[in-house]
């Protein structure tokens, strides 16, 4: 496929496991690329914080020594050591994404921790987090490759002031690799081992998904001027969608599918406890309370775990212990992001929803 590469690649294809580690003390040598995006607005609203280690900034450290995962028990301790809470569900979906080498497909509404998933598997896994922030109109240039022009024209004068004539040489200089800018999904098949998010893939149109849907079948692409690159060991892969639109059935096959609900009241208040240590218990039971309430009326957007986060921060910041009907009202902003629903919710007897919680 076209696409961007660094020469060709002396291995036959991919091989699964590589630059993992097959089990203890085996390590890898990844490299600390960070959390990059292409090109385009990216999304670090809280919604995307969700239930776990960290939002949209990079993942895990890069260079330690990271066995293989030993089973689904193995991946959700470590997981839950970055104070990301899984299931059994997501636990044995994360494992088998690693064993055999599948994208994960992550599905559901805002902030319920599908972006999170992918931070924290790279602090699990001691690897670097490559994030691709997927919005209309993104294509394939914004998402591998591009050429770096003004680099290119000054070395084009450069060497036209130093009376250089051979023309082949030259246009083998312009397109060398020094010139090529690699964009989130080249750096993931550069980058052995690395966690490649890509996320709100239902932003992007169809022909971007038919891009993915080829570069994820293969990890190989190819530039034309340079040759292809394949992927020494491919990446792990996280997709994630608030369903905006239908995906098709081709990518969602490539992948292994896990969709994201919104937790119960036991477990989301293990999440805001673990992600706010400093609020008090009564204050992190009550904001939970009232949000599950909040998310069982006819809202236009259910609040996430990442605004019940919010919530309790904002409540916390402003000194409170603990929460009345008067200064729920009063801070609902930070949890309901539309104005229908603030409506809705200043309409209800917050103060008998609080009492239900035994507050």
């Amino acid at each position: 496929m076209d696409g961007a590469g660094s020469g060709p690649s002396a291995e036959p294809g991919p091989r699964p496991g590589a630059g993992w580690g097959s089990g203890p003390g085996s390590g890898h040598g990844g490299q600390p690329d960070g959390d990059l995006s292409a090109g385009g607005p990216s999304d670090d609203r809280p919604g995307n914080r969700g239930a776990s280690h960290g939002g949209s900034g990079g993942g895990g450290a890069s260079g330690g020594e990271a066995a293989w995962p030993t089973g689904p028990g193995d991946i959700r301790d470590r997981l839950e050591k970055t104070g990301y809470l899984v299931d059994d569900g997501l636990a044995v979906a994360c494992f088998l994404a690693l064993k055999l080498r599948r994208p994960i497909f992550c599905e559901g509404d805002a902030g319920v921790g599908k972006t999170s998933l992918a931070s924290a598997l790279a602090a699990a896994l001691d690897a670097p987090l490559i994030r691709l922030q997927c919005y209309e109109g993104i294509d394939a240039s914004q998402a591998l490759y591009d050429w770096d022009f003004p680099r290119q024209l000054l070395h084009l004068r450069a060497a036209e002031a130093a009376g250089v004539t051979d023309a082949d040489r030259l246009e083998g200089e312009l397109y060398g690799r020094r010139f090529l800018v690699a964009r989130p999904l080249l750096r993931a098949l550069e980058t052995q081992p690395c966690v490649l998010l890509v996320d709100e893939i239902d932003r992007a149109d169809d022909e971007f998904e038919a891009f993915l849907l080829e570069l994820l079948s293969e990890y190989t692409v190819t530039v034309p001027e340079l040759g292809t690159l394949r992927a020494e060991s491919p990446p792990v892969v996280v997709l994630t969608s608030n369903r905006t639109r239908e995906v098709h059935d081709a990518l969602k096959r490539r992948c292994l599918y896990h969709w994201f609900d919104h937790p119960g009241f036991a477990r989301e208040l293990a999440i805001v406890r673990g992600r706010l240590p400093g609020v008090t218990a009564r204050l992190a039971e009550q904001v939970t309370g009232l949000v599950q309430a909040l998310r069982g009326e006819d809202l236009v957007k259910p609040p996430g775990v990442a605004e019940t986060i919010d919530w309790a921060e904002a409540l916390d910041a402003l000194g409170a212990t603990e929460v009345d009907a008067e200064l729920a009202v009063a801070t609902l902003g930070s949890v309901l992001k539309y104005r229908e629903d603030l409506e809705r919710a200043r309409g209800l007897d917050l103060a008998a929803l609080l009492a239900v919680r035994g507050a």
